[in-house]
């Protein structure tokens, strides 16, 4: 008997108001991871429009959009010209709080929450073959504070801006802006709930609400990634909040905590930071490489080689995470402690090159499947690779004294982050969009808006590695007149970059307007999200799902709701010599 649960998730309620009130006080964790993803969205359109402008800005060695107060008024002084006690803020001032924007709202905004919070809050549950989370309400609730901590992060700017970088380090963040600095750092703080809460709930998701029969191998490695970024999330977390509790209290009651002028110590304040945002760079990775995981082993139609090294990697990155924090402090310690972090940095390349080794593997003679989402996850190998070969330079102690605060790290921080989790997040997007949207895209345009969007990454931040290498600083509004043509260069391949994410911008919108309905199972797929309808019911599925195979089970499996003729098997008898051997 068919009821009001049998249909789509998006479908609406009788009135325009019901709908809306309907989203407000959801529980389906797919409104509320498409609510996350709408959030993040925003912000990383924001975050990219201050890159842009500080691109734009480092175009010539002097001032290119930012002005200095009585100079003639441009666009960038309508942006950025602040004022604090009736003073015109000065243009180094407005470049610093512009840098600083970028990287908070790009950080805390978008890159943690957005494969976990947004797709893991949509397809964890369903690859599970549960109804819902383990705690709805605490899921709903921790949507709202991430729109609390939101707001306070937006007044900041609209306070007088930030200029202490997103790492709010002291004494920048003791000495400047009182406002917008607090307002900041406690939108970080509310922020940092959110981001326990959703961990927790995934932890007993994950432990609780397997399907009956599903082990702990028997789950995608999307599932294992962000299990794995879930316990980063809810033990390092604390750590931060503590840590920007004490520099709200320090700044609002002159406590001496991190403040040299106060009997504090700033290196103290970088201690308890890196401790938390060394996992927050892999709490921001890993879900992404669980992403990587997925389109690999959908789009080369492979089982996916080595799953219990992937499984465990992710799991060993997480505790590795917890060991490695002073490596950014390597110019500011003593020589036993550089030399213990520097060997503990070394350390975490491990499970990470496992991962790589291993996703290289399945696509090793395989039937590669050309799609947006393959496209990227080979635009991930490619630009990730080229992070992590760029790390142990900065591990190493005598590199890392001449590349330490110079364009190196720019370009190598960008390469993790945006040439891996972002490129992954894209793919991802891509992937799963028919089924939680129930709408095909353009194919040919998003190729080549992945192709511009490579393109532009590497034209963007290559030159980068040039760059600090002969000692650009980063973080300076301007710079000698030998290293222009180097920035032209950057400069310009942001355009191209942004170009790329503008035209995927465009091709989502034409698909949610007129693209064609999409099928349960557009790429193949053999995890339970693809057997359900597209977009899947409220409930996810209309009973239990059973677990019949693997979720990587290609050479012996026909996938859910496509044709046997589109996807024949391989010859069995070569699948057994090979399993023999």
């Amino acid at each position: 008997m068919s009821g009001h649960h049998d249909v789509s998730y998006l479908a609406p309620k009788d009135t325009f108001w019901k709908s809306v009130w309907a989203w407000v006080y959801t529980l389906d964790h797919k409104r509320i991871g498409v609510m996350y993803l709408a959030a993040t969205l925003l912000a990383f359109f924001l975050g990219g429009v201050f890159a842009i402008v500080l691109r734009t800005e480092l175009w010539e060695p002097t001032r290119t959009v930012i002005t200095d107060a009585g100079q003639t008024q441009t666009t960038g002084q309508v942006l950025f010209g602040w004022k604090e006690n009736g003073q015109q803020v000065t243009a180094n001032n407005a470049y610093n709080r512009a840098f600083t924007l970028h990287g908070t709202i790009m950080v805390f905004l978008f890159i943690i929450p957005a494969v976990p919070a947004a797709l893991g809050n949509i397809f964890l549950p369903i690859m599970l073959g549960a109804k819902d989370v383990a705690f709805p309400r605490v899921n709903l609730f921790s949507w709202y504070i991430y729109v609390f901590g939101s707001i306070f992060a937006i007044w900041s700017i609209i306070h007088g801006g930030v200029e202490t970088g997103w790492t709010f380090y002291t004494p920048y963040s003791s000495s400047t802006n009182w406002g917008g600095v607090t307002s900041m750092v406690l939108g970080a703080f509310i922020l940092g709930f959110s981001s326990i809460f959703t961990g927790i709930n995934f932890i007993a998701t994950v432990h609780k609400l397997r399907v009956p029969g599903m082990g702990w191998f028997d789950m995608p490695l999307f599932v294992w990634a962000v299990y794995a970024t879930a316990i980063m999330q809810v033990l390092a977390t604390p750590v931060l909040g503590i840590t920007l509790a004490m520099l709200v209290f320090e700044r609002t009651l002159h406590i001496g905590i991190f403040d040299p002028a106060l009997g504090g110590d700033p290196v103290l304040f970088q201690h308890f930071f890196w401790f938390y945002s060394h996992p927050a760079v892999y709490i921001m990775i890993v879900p992404g490489m669980g992403i990587i995981s997925e389109l690999i082993a959908v789009n080369c139609r492979k089982r996916i080689f080595g799953y219990r090294a992937i499984a465990f990697s992710s799991i060993a990155i997480a505790a590795i995470s917890f060991l490695v924090w002073a490596h950014h402090m390597l110019t500011s310690q003593t020589a036993a402690l550089n030399a213990i972090f520097s060997a503990l940095t070394f350390l975490v390349a491990i499970p990470t090159a496992i991962k790589v080794f291993n996703w290289v593997a399945t696509m090793y003679k395989a039937s590669i499947s050309l799609n947006t989402g393959m496209l990227y996850a080979m635009a991930f190998l490619f630009c990730f690779t080229i992070g992590g070969l760029t790390g142990p330079p900065l591990a190493t102690l005598a590199t890392d004294i001449h590349l330490h605060d110079t364009y190196f790290v720019v370009a190598h921080f960008h390469y993790v982050m945006m040439g891996g989790t972002v490129l992954a997040f894209l793919g991802g997007l891509h992937h799963w969009w028919p089924k939680f949207t129930g709408r095909m895209y353009n194919e040919n345009l998003a190729r080549l808006g992945c192709i511009l969007v490579f393109i532009g990454f590497n034209l963007t931040f290559f030159i980068q590695f040039f760059l600090g290498t002969q000692g650009m600083p980063r973080r300076y509004a301007t710079y000698v007149d030998e290293f222009e043509w180097m920035h032209k260069i950057s400069t310009t391949g942001s355009y191209v970059l942004a170009s790329g994410l503008l035209l995927h911008l465009m091709v989502f919108i034409q698909s949610l307007m007129g693209g064609a309905q999409a099928p349960k199972n557009p790429w193949g797929g053999l995890t339970f999200e693809w057997e359900t309808d597209s977009p899947p019911i409220e409930h996810n599925f209309p009973h239990e799902p059973v677990i019949t195979h693997g979720p990587y089970d290609y050479d012996t499996e026909y996938p859910p709701h496509c044709d046997p003729r589109d996807y024949p098997l391989p010859d069995q008898a070569k699948v057994a010599a090979l399993a023999h051997h």
